[in-house]
């Protein structure tokens, strides 16, 4: 599925995050822009000296290259070209990489969200399952595998994956989020909106939020509420960016050719935490 012109800019917008339409039952699209499911011990490396997520590529390639076999030469540079969209590629690396470290929780953190990111969710959700164990478990991976669920239409089933991940982290607002958007999949806009409102009012909420519960209030024709969700406290150009995307969203909710079909409703972001 192509992404409309508009995300580039979105995606260029430091307080903006895009919003991706999904058809349910249809094309499903996870995107980049959600986040890592690694642990903080785990997380994405900054990019090179001149913080320029292409020149980390190179430098990680060379160095991956250099020596294939080297797990943290892997993780860095599967990570950098995920970091610049190169998805196939990154599960090509990890996939390598796991081969030969079977038992490295850090590099099937990655693959299985390179895959999910890919639209592999049900090999996303099988390797996800091996990056973590019961008796330690990781909050971060037990969500991105409730959003891999939630693609496969197993909404039941992910939230109870929501709900292991609440209990470590009680209103933690990524997992929130993603637990309004299982409502949104399944058609139950108040309790998406209820669960999103408490999320968004977290103080460690990200944009990711703001556009989810307004796309959500969009949803139930609340068009005004909307719009000032989207932009309250934003720079004008951003504003008008965020309100620009939602109206676009929207649309593709009221016209079948846009979305995809007639049962399509567009998805906001799934949010996977660094």
């Amino acid at each position: 599925m192509r992404q409309p012109p508009s995300l580039a800019r979105l995606l260029a917008s430091a307080a903006a995050t895009a919003i991706l339409a999904a058809s349910l039952g249809g094309c499903q699209t996870m995107s980049d822009i959600t986040g890592s499911i690694t642990s903080k011990a785990e997380a994405s490396p900054s990019p090179g000296p001149d913080a320029d997520p292409r020149r980390s590529v190179d430098a990680y390639g060379e160095r991956y290259r250099a020596n294939p076999k080297d797990p943290e030469a892997a993780l860095r540079y599967g990570q950098a070209l995920r970091s610049t969209g190169q998805r196939a590629q990154a599960v090509a690396v990890f996939e390598q990489a796991t081969i030969a470290h079977p038992s490295h929780k850090a590099l099937l953190a990655g693959y299985g969200r390179a895959l999910a990111d890919n639209g592999s969710f049900q090999r996303a959700f099988d390797v996800l399952t091996r990056a973590h164990s019961p008796d330690n478990p990781d909050w971060r991976i037990l969500s991105v595998q409730g959003t891999t669920l939630d693609q496969l239409g197993r909404h039941e089933e992910a939230r109870r994956y929501y709900a292991s991940a609440l209990r470590i982290v009680p209103d933690e607002p990524s997992v929130l989020s993603n637990l309004g958007l299982s409502y949104v999949l399944s058609r139950d806009l108040p309790k998406a909106e209820a669960t999103l409102r408490k999320a968004y009012g977290n103080a460690r909420a990200d944009a990711r939020v703001r556009q989810n519960l307004g796309l959500v209030v969009g949803l139930q024709g609340r068009f005004a509420e909307a719009e000032e969700i989207v932009k309250a406290d934003l720079p004008a150009e951003e504003a008008a960016a965020n309100v620009g995307y939602l109206k676009q969203m929207l649309a593709r909710k009221d016209n079948p050719r846009a979305a995809g079909g007639a049962a399509s409703m567009p998805v906001a972001s799934l949010n996977r935490p660094d």
